[in-house]
Order: structure tokens, then C-alpha cells, then sequence
């Protein structure tokens, strides 16, 4: 994938999951102990690629994990969730509520996109709105690597979109665990540093 062309004007910037009840001190996530410095880090890097690609043109996607509330506000949560997070409680990542939005450091996104399991292909709207805004090249960055980033980049493989993953401006909650998907994930797609993407945007 040395050869990749990317025309910033349609490529997109997919940020999965840098939520506020993941990052926020006030979030779901730290509310229920589950801190982590790299996750925390990652606004702070990836933002001055975000500025740099909205200069040039590009589009910053950002996609939501949701817990959908069903009667009296209960969320639905699946069984393995459940087990691995059992502080999650109603409203958190609640569509619409502060908890589920994007964090104030890379405000605003330009398209959005609700999650429910760890590819944002997986049952949503992600694809059609790539299609019509013309991008066919994203940039991935974003929580949990071995999650939500390694499946949605896999998902965008399979649909002919040219893909490139920040190796420093994702995360996860082990960096063993992140630096063993990173190193998987470049068999399918570009691996750079958000430094790198931000030299190549601007001097296009």
C-alpha cells in the first residue's frame, strides 16, 4: 500500500468510539474504575490530523457505541457486555444524552454514525453516508483496537475503501493487546503514525 492516493476531499477521518462515557472523568467508564491513560491520551494526537484534513477539505466521521433503551429507559446490553462492564446502567451511551457525543476536543464531526456492536458497518448507516459523500479513503483512529478499530477497518477492506490505521492514535486497555492488533491489522491496511498522516494531509 505504498503507492496509496489519497485525495483529502474524499477521504475521511473515522473516529470510533472517543466518547464521553468512555474518556470523560465524568463518563460511564470512570464512574466504573475502568481509567486508561493511552485511551485518555488519544483526543490530544489525533487532533491536529482532524484540523489538518478539515483544512484540505476531508471529512471527520465519528461513530457512537449506543446502548439502545427499550421500556422505562433500561438498556438493551448484550450478555458478553454485561459481564465484562456490569456497571453500565441507564442512560449511559444513551443516543442523544452528553455521555454518547464525540469529545469536545475533536467537535465537530461532519457525519455521525450510532454503533451497536463492534463494527460500525455492522447494522447501521455508516456505508450509505460514505457513499454519498464521496469518500472512498479512511483514516482509522480510536477505541479499543482489538474491537471496535480492527473490526470496522476489516469491514471497510472487504468494501474496496483504502484504509490507513494511526498506530499511536488508537488504544486499548492493554498495550500488548494494542500492539498486537496494530501489527495484525497491516495485513489489511496502511499503518502510520498520526504525525505521518498529518505531514502527508498537508502536503497534499
Amino acid at each position: 500500500m505504498s503507492d496509496l492516493v489519497i485525495d483529502p476531499a474524499r477521504t475521511g477521518l473515522v473516529i470510533v468510539d472517543l466518547q464521553n462515557d468512555f474518556l470523560h472523568p465524568d463518563g460511564a467508564y470512570a464512574r466504573g474504575g475502568q481509567k486508561n491513560a493511552d485511551i485518555a491520551a488519544l483526543p490530544a494526537r489525533v487532533l491536529p490530523l482532524a484540523e489538518a484534513l478539515r483544512a484540505k477539505g476531508g471529512w471527520i466521521v465519528s461513530t457512537h457505541f449506543t446502548l439502545v433503551p427499550g421500556k422505562d429507559r433500561e438498556p438493551f446490553i448484550s450478555p458478553h457486555l454485561k459481564e465484562l462492564r456490569p456497571f453500565l446502567a441507564k442512560g449511559d451511551f444513551a443516543p442523544g444524552s452528553w455521555g454518547h457525543s464525540l469529545v469536545d476536543e475533536l467537535q465537530p464531526a461532519d457525519l455521525t454514525v450510532e454503533k451497536v456492536a463492534y463494527s460500525a458497518f455492522y447494522m447501521t448507516r455508516l456505508e450509505w453516508v460514505l457513499r454519498k459523500a464521496g469518500i472512498d479513503t479512511l483514516i482509522f483512529s480510536g477505541i479499543v483496537t482489538n474491537g471496535g478499530v480492527a473490526s470496522t477497518v476489516r469491514d471497510a477492506h472487504v468494501r474496496d475503501f483504502k484504509t490507513m490505521v494511526l498506530s499511536d492514535g488508537c488504544a486499548a486497555f492493554s498495550r500488548e493487546t494494542h500492539e498486537r492488533s496494530i501489527g495484525d491489522l497491516g495485513t489489511v491496511s496502511k499503518v502510520m503514525t498520526c504525525a505521518e498522516a498529518q505531514t502527508l494531509i498537508s502536503g497534499l
